[in-house]
């Protein structure tokens, strides 16, 4: 090899380290769990389908998405230990999360008792990452209960929502949410362990009979995700493919949600 070909293969590589060093900066601002982005979106949706639109549910989800964001890097400090790469994120996120915070606060007082529920829930994400399990379907749980919890200060700024119809959309939505969470586990982490195969579909049996319940036609989209959780394990998918088919199955949801409430 001469040196022009040997300077240039040291170019290529110093600008991959490069990039590579760009893309893991980044990621420390990025949250890598995909699912948590429906979760974020759906309750602020159902929400305001629920109640009437006003002009301060827009601040109300810039601050909820900022709390997301803000939350992703102080776990992940938690986890890790890693005060130099996560510090940054968090005081960035916080910077911007604290004026739509104390602004919410200021106009809806009664939020602050929301504030208290989020902080007792984000304590027990703190002890599983503390203890590097946060993958535990009990974490899962406690996560997905908060995030389907925002359907009701949505609900309340609207001031006129229905109280019943928020409390059945939280309650399908928990449903949903815990249902992907044991489905998605045994497809990835617990492939080959048949105790949670079985867990999930049966799981999503009741939720077919729970969502019958509230409302017949709503056991067809959870008739669906049934299905999905008795075949889509069969075949070796990516995290990245089963990420996209939620996003599908999310807005069938929604779509149905839609079509028989409102």
């Amino acid at each position: 090899m001469d040196d022009e070909s040997i300077n240039q293969s040291d170019k290529d590589n110093k600008h991959c380290e490069k990039k590579i060093k760009i893309l893991k900066g980044i990621s420390r601002y990025i949250p890598n769990q995909h699912g948590a982005w429906a979760m974020l979106i759906l309750p602020f949706l159902f929400g305001l389908a629920a109640s009437p639109r006003e002009f301060i549910h827009i601040p109300l989800f810039v601050c909820w998405f900022f709390i997301y964001l803000f939350s992703f890097p102080v776990l992940q400090w938690i986890k890790t230990g890693n005060r130099e790469r996560y510090c940054k994120p968090a005081v960035v996120y916080g910077a911007i999360l604290l004026p739509f915070l104390v602004s919410l606060v200021w106009i809806k007082p009664v939020l602050i008792w929301y504030g208290v529920l989020l902080l007792f829930f984000f304590m027990a994400n703190m002890y599983f990452a503390k203890m590097k399990n946060e993958r535990a379907l009990l974490n899962d749980i406690a996560a997905i209960i908060v995030f389907c919890s925002f359907i009701y200060p949505v609900v309340h700024i609207g001031e006129g929502g229905d109280w019943r119809t928020s409390t059945e959309l939280f309650l399908l939505l928990v449903s949903y949410f815990t249902g992907t969470a044991l489905y998605v586990k045994t497809i990835i982490r617990e492939r080959k362990n048949k105790r949670y195969y079985y867990a999930s579909v049966i799981y999503h049996l009741i939720i077919v009979l729970f969502a019958a319940w509230i409302k017949l036609f709503l056991a067809a989209p959870f008739l669906i995700l049934l299905l999905r959780a008795i075949w889509l394990p069969k075949f070796e998918l990516k995290a990245k493919q089963v990420g996209m088919a939620e996003i599908g199955f999310s807005l069938m949801l929604y779509v149905a949600v839609l079509f028989l409430y409102f």
